[in-house]
C-alpha cells in the first residue's frame, strides 16, 4: 500500500432492511494528523452501545491519526414514538410535592414536566432485539465501508507526499556527493592549508616546538575530516528511501532519521574549513526542515 497520509475523508451510505428497526444511514469520517490514534464518535440516540465494535473496527485498520466518526440515521418505519419513563416521572413528582410543601409554590405545568430530562424516551424497546441486532451490522458494514474510503483518501495523498520525500531525499544525496567531491577535501589540498598554517605559525613563534605544533596539526586535520558524516548520511539516505517505498506505517521512523540527518548535517557545517562545503551543508539543512514537515503528515 506504501506511505499514508494521516489526513483524508470517508463517506458511505445505505440503508438497514430491519423490520422495524429499518433506516437510512450515513456515516462520515474526517482525520487530521496526531501523535498517535485518536477516534471520536458522534452517534445519534440508541446506537452509543456500537462504540466498542466501531472503535475496534478502525483501530484494526488505523495506526495514527485524529479520527472524528459520525453517524446519522433516519428511520424509515415511522420513527420512534415517545414514551413516558414512569419511574423517573414519579421520582420527579415526588420530589416537586416536597418542594411545593416547603415553598408554597404552585403546581408545575404539565409540559414544564416533559420537558425534563429523562422523562421521555424513545420507544426503542418496541423494536426487538432481533431487528435492533439487524440494524447494527448494517450500521458496521457501512462504517467498514466508509474507513475504506478513508484508507483511499489517505492512500492517495501519502503516495504525493512520498514523492516529495524521494526528491528530498535525492537533493540531499547530491549534497553529500558535492560536498565529497569538494577540492578542499583532497588529501593535496588538506595538506597544502595545513602547511600554510604551520608556517604562519611559525613565523610568528619562533620558539614554539615544531614537533608539538606538527601533532596539533595532525589532531586538527583529524577532527576536521567528514568521512564518517559522510559516511552515515549515506546510510541514511539509503534507509530513507527504503521507508519511503516500504510497507506499512513509517511515519514515526521518518521522523527519527529527520532528526538524525540534521545531526549530521550540523556537524559537518561546524568542521568544515572551506566555504563551498560549508554553502551546501546550510542548503542541506534547509532541505532536511522540509523533509521532517512532510514527514509530520505520514501515518
Amino acid at each position: 500500500m506504501g506511505l499514508q497520509s494521516m489526513t483524508g475523508f470517508g463517506r458511505s451510505q445505505g440503508r438497514a432492511d430491519s423490520g422495524a428497526a429499518s433506516g437510512a444511514f450515513v456515516w462520515e469520517l474526517r482525520s487530521v494528523n496526531s501523535k498517535g490514534l485518536e477516534i471520536r464518535f458522534r452517534f445519534p440516540t440508541g446506537f452509543e452501545m456500537l462504540e466498542t465494535e466501531c472503535r475496534k473496527l478502525l483501530g484494526a485498520r488505523l495506526s495514527r491519526g485524529n479520527v472524528q466518526a459520525t453517524l446519522n440515521f433516519e428511520r424509515e418505519t415511522g420513527g420512534s414514538i415517545p414514551v413516558v419513563n414512569e419511574a423517573a416521572l414519579n421520582a420527579v413528582l415526588g420530589a416537586i410535592e416536597r418542594i411545593r410543601a416547603r415553598l408554597g409554590s404552585p403546581p408545575p405545568r404539565a409540559e414544564a414536566i416533559l420537558q425534563i430530562k429523562g422523562i421521555l424516551e424513545n420507544g426503542e424497546d418496541e423494536i426487538s432485539p432481533k431487528d435492533i441486532e439487524a440494524r447494527n451490522l448494517a450500521v458496521l458494514a457501512g462504517l467498514d465501508a466508509a474507513a475504506t474510503m478513508l484508507e483511499q483518501a489517505r492512500s492517495g495523498e501519502g503516495k504525493a507526499v512520498a514523492a516529495a520525500l524521494l526528491r528530498q531525499t535525492d537533493a540531499i544525496a547530491g549534497l553529500v556527493a558535492g560536498i565529497e567531491a569538494d577540492p578542499s577535501r583532497s588529501a593535496d589540498a588538506i595538506a597544502v592549508k595545513l602547511k600554510n598554517q604551520l608556517a604562519q605559525l611559525m613565523d610568528s613563534a619562533a620558539s614554539l616546538d615544531p614537533q608539538r605544533l606538527h601533532q596539533e596539526a595532525a589532531i586538527l586535520a583529524t577532527k576536521s575530516d567528514l568521512r564518517e558524516e559522510l559516511d552515515r548520511l549515506h546510510a541514511h539516505v539509503a534507509s530513507a528511501r527504503e521507508l519511503i517505498g516500504g510497507q506499512g506505517p513509517a511515519g514515526r521512523k521518518l521522523d527519527f532519521l529527520s532528526q538524525e540527518f540534521n545531526r549530521e548535517c550540523n556537524t559537518i557545517c561546524s568542521k568544515s574549513n572551506a566555504t563551498a562545503v560549508t554553502a551546501m551543508g546550510l542548503e542541506m539543512k534547509v532541505i532536511i526542515d522540509q523533509f521532517r514537515e512532510q514527514v509530520q503528515n505520514i501515518e
